[in-house]
C-alpha cells in the first residue's frame, strides 16, 4: 500500500533560482518532446515511443550543457509525463470522451520535478535536511518521520511561491478492529452531509465566506496592467486567498472523512455525476463549494487503509422515496420535510435519504 508524506520547504535565494531554472528547463524539455512527437506523425506518420526520447537525452546533453546540472532521472521522467499524456488522449479517442490532444506549457505553467527513485539518492532527507541533487540541502518541516520504503519523491511549486515536496512510501496494511456498523451518507448543500443514524454536518460554504474578500482583490488585479510588479504582486494576493479557500476546504474534508471512517465499518455513499450536475448554473457555485468528490475521494482511501468496506449506489429517487413504506411522490428541491401520505411519516428530507442510502448499500452487500 502505498502512503505519501508531504513536507513544507524553505529554500535559500540561490536554491530558489536554481529550482526555477530546473522547472524552466524541464518545461522547454516537455514542450520539445511534445513537439518532436507531433512534427512525426504530421510529416512522416511516425510514433516515438517513449524508450526512444529517453535515450535521446544524451545527445541533448552535449548541445545544451545546462541539463548536465539537472538529475538524469528527472529529465527521463518528463519523457515519461508526455508518454503519459499521449496514453491518456488515445484513452479518451476510444471511450468517445472530449479527446483533449496534451498542450504545450507555456512560462511558468511547469510547477513539479519527480525523482523515480529515491533511493539512489537523487532526494533524500539527511541530516533533518532535504538533499537534493545538483540543487545542494534545503531546510525542510518534517512534522513525522518516513515509514515504509521510499518510492519517488516530487518537489512541487504552489501559485503562491511555496515549496514542498511529496514522498510517495509503501508501507503495510494497518487493519483497524472491524465493526459492523453502517451508515448512509446523504450529501447535499443545504447541510454538507446527512447520516443515516442522525447526524447533520452543517455545511461550512467555504467561497461563500470568502467570496467579498475574493472580489476585492481581484478587481485590484484587473486594474494593474500587464507585465508589471504591481500585476505580479496583486496575483499573488488573489492566489493567496484561493489557497486559503483550498486549504480549509481540504482540511474540513480530511476531518469528516475520517471520523466516519474510524466510526463504521460499512459505509454507503450516493454514486453522483457532479460534471452533470454542475451545468446547472443556479447550483453549480454551490455544488463546487462542497467538493463531494474530493470528499467521497478521501474518504474511499481511507476506508481502504483502514479495511473498511465503501459502497457506492445509485441515488436515483433516495429522496422521493419513502424510507418506511417504499411509497414515493415528487418532491422539489425546497420542500424540506418528507411527509409520506400513506404511513404518516414525517422526516427531514436529507435523513429519509441517507436511510434510503443505507438500505440500497446493504442490499448490494447482500447480492455481492
Amino acid at each position: 500500500m502505498l502512503k505519501s508524506y508531504k513536507f513544507r520547504l524553505f529554500p535559500t535565494k540561490k536554491q530558489c533560482s536554481k529550482l526555477e531554472q530546473t522547472l524552466e528547463a524541464c518545461r522547454m524539455t516537455y514542450n520539445g518532446f511534445l513537439a518532436e512527437r507531433k512534427t512525426a506523425w504530421e510529416e512522416r506518420q511516425e510514433n516515438i515511443n517513449y524508450h526512444k526520447q529517453a535515450v535521446s537525452l544524451v545527445a541533448l546533453k552535449k548541445v545544451h550543457p545546462f541539463f548536465n546540472e539537472i538529475h538524469s532521472q528527472v529529465l527521463q521522467n518528463i519523457a515519461l509525463r508526455v508518454d503519459l499524456a499521449y496514453k491518456a488522449f488515445f484513452r479518451r479517442c476510444k471511450s468517445g470522451e472530449k479527446a483533449g490532444y496534451p498542450r504545450f506549457k507555456g512560462f511558468g505553467n511547469y510547477d513539479s520535478i519527480t525523482f523515480p527513485q529515491v533511493q539512489t539518492g537523487g532526494c533524500a532527507i539527511v541530516d533533518g535536511k532535504l538533499k537534493v541533487s545538483k540543487i545542494g540541502h534545503i531546510k525542510i518541516k518534517q512534522h513525522r518521520p518516513l515509514e515504509g520504503i521510499t518510492k519517488t519523491a516530487t518537489i512541487t511549486r504552489t501559485s503562491t511561491d511555496k515549496w514542498f515536496v511529496c514522498f510517495s512510501c509503501e508501507i503495510e496494511k494497518h487493519k483497524q478492529r472491524r465493526n459492523n456498523k453502517a451508515v448512509g451518507i446523504d450529501v447535499g448543500i443545504s447541510s454538507f452531509a446527512y447520516l443515516s443514524d442522525g447526524t447533520e454536518i452543517s455545511n461550512p460554504k467555504f467561497i461563500r465566506k470568502e467570496e467579498k474578500e475574493l472580489a476585492r482583490v481581484q478587481r485590484k488585479l484587473s486594474k494593474q496592467d500587464k507585465g508589471t510588479s504591481e500585476r505580479k504582486r496583486a496575483k499573488l494576493v488573489v492566489a493567496k486567498v484561493h489557497e486559503r479557500i483550498t486549504n480549509k476546504r481540504k482540511d474540513f474534508a480530511h476531518k469528516e472523512s475520517r471520523k466516519i471512517v474510524d466510526k463504521y465499518g460499512y459505509i454507503f455513499v450516493e454514486d453522483l455525476n457532479v460534471n452533470r450536475m454542475v451545468h446547472n448554473h443556479c447550483l453549480a457555485k454551490s455544488i463546487l463549494d462542497v467538493a463531494w468528490t474530493d470528499f467521497f475521494n478521501k474518504l474511499s482511501y481511507k476506508a481502504g487503509n483502514a479495511d473498511k468496506t465503501l459502497v457506492k449506489v445509485n441515488p436515483a429517487y433516495t429522496s422521493q422515496t419513502c424510507s418506511k413504506c417504499g411509497h414515493r411522490q415528487k418532491m422539489p428541491l425546497s420542500e424540506r420535510t418528507f411527509k409520506c401520505p400513506c404511513c404518516h411519516v414525517s422526516l427531514h428530507r436529507d435523513y429519509n435519504a441517507s436511510l434510503n442510502i443505507l438500505s440500497l448499500g446493504m442490499q448490494a452487500l447482500a447480492n455481492a
